[in-house]
């Protein structure tokens, strides 16, 4: 059976360029429409039809429309295991793979907004993370385990996670610990985040100058 056609949705420099590095590890070929976000590309009606939040990053499989960066990275990883960057269902860290990714979004992201918006979490027994600190210190724990998210086997997880530590370090939401830096350098180190920001430099650039700002 012939695999679908796939349609990336993508900004640059922001959420999605996790999922553009996750294509790249994974080896597929994908059409790109690309968005540019200062512009309000992605407000647009045709854009909305494919995801109503008018967020990115989106794709699109034959007829089926995934959003949620978690959400398609764990799609895409499965749709491809010959990349072998997912656990298979029957594999012991299966279910590790997938308490990290939604931790990410139950936990870690709320957690980060609330403390850059200086927002109260509540009540911890009403909070949907706890505290700042619970989580932090979660993450952390993990990552001393390391080298990866799960232990020795590099993954898809990964991908989400260094994207993510190292926007959170660099908007100084989270605090530079030894073993988060180690972990950013790690995984941004490898060959596709330098290929994905050299990229989104080059449709940003250009993004600008049919802006008339270049």
């Amino acid at each position: 059976m012939s695999q679908p056609a796939i349609t990336f949705f993508h900004g640059p420099q922001t959420r999605s360029s996790g999922i553009a590095v996750l294509i790249e590890e994974l080896g597929v070929p994908v059409e790109r429409k690309v968005f540019n976000m200062k512009a309000g590309e992605h407000r647009r009606a045709d854009y909305l039809a494919i995801n109503p939040m008018g967020k990115v990053p989106a794709i699109k499989v034959g007829d089926e429309v995934i959003t949620e960066q978690a959400a398609i990275a764990i799609y895409l990883a499965d749709l491809f295991p010959q990349a072998g960057m997912a656990p298979k269902i029957d594999e012991p860290l299966r279910g590790s793979y997938l308490r990290w990714f939604v931790y990410y979004g139950s936990c870690f992201e709320p957690a980060v907004i609330d403390k850059a918006l200086n927002r109260d979490a509540g009540q911890q027994q009403m909070s949907a993370y706890g505290s700042y600190e619970a989580v932090l210190d979660t993450v952390c724990a993990q990552l001393r385990k390391g080298p990866y998210m799960l232990g020795e086997r590099f993954s898809a997880l990964d991908i989400l996670w260094g994207s993510a530590l190292r926007w959170t370090v660099g908007f100084k939401i989270i605090p530079e610990k030894p073993e988060i830096m180690a972990y950013i350098a790690r995984i941004t180190g490898r060959p596709s985040f330098a290929k994905v920001a050299a990229m989104d430099a080059e449709i940003t650039a250009q993004q600008a100058i049919a802006a008339g700002q270049g």
